[in-house]
């Protein structure tokens, strides 16, 4: 299994406001190293009860669209019952049941298969901690 499976886990740092940081360089960098050319599957896994992995697009507002659509559904209010950490924090743990911790990309010929504008980003809204972790597996 050695030859088929590998992983490596890359810390982010996401600031002290909201973010979506996008992977999509780090998760080709990543293949470009252990693929080899071959076809597989890249998961992405973030080990954190307040943070998520998407598939959108980036740098033409869907980000920001992301965030706005997030405080809709999730208000950073008092009304979590989960109330550590700064103001409306309970809805940071909620955030995985809408924006899971992982995603399961197909790679062929040893590059990630995206869409023409379709990037992989972290999604965090704790303001809490800045600091991330993210296992990148690839899988032949």
């Amino acid at each position: 299994m050695a030859d088929t499976f590998t992983t490596r886990t890359i810390n982010v740092t996401t600031g002290s406001t909201e973010a979506v940081h996008d992977l999509t360089d780090a998760c080709a960098s990543f293949l470009e190293e252990v693929a080899a050319g071959r076809d597989g599957l890249l998961n992405v896994f973030t080990p954190h009860a307040t943070a998520g992995l998407a598939v959108i697009e980036t740098g033409a507002g869907s980000d920001d669209d992301l965030l706005a659509a997030l405080h809709t559904l999730l208000p950073a209010d008092d009304r979590w019952q989960h109330r550590h950490g700064s103001p409306g924090h309970g809805r940071d743990h909620v955030l995985p049941a809408i924006v899971p911790p992982h995603a399961t990309l197909p790679v062929i010929g040893g590059a990630l298969e995206l869409g023409t504008w379709q990037s992989v980003v972290l999604v965090d809204t704790n303001r809490d901690n800045p600091r991330r972790q993210v296992r990148l597996s690839f899988l032949a």
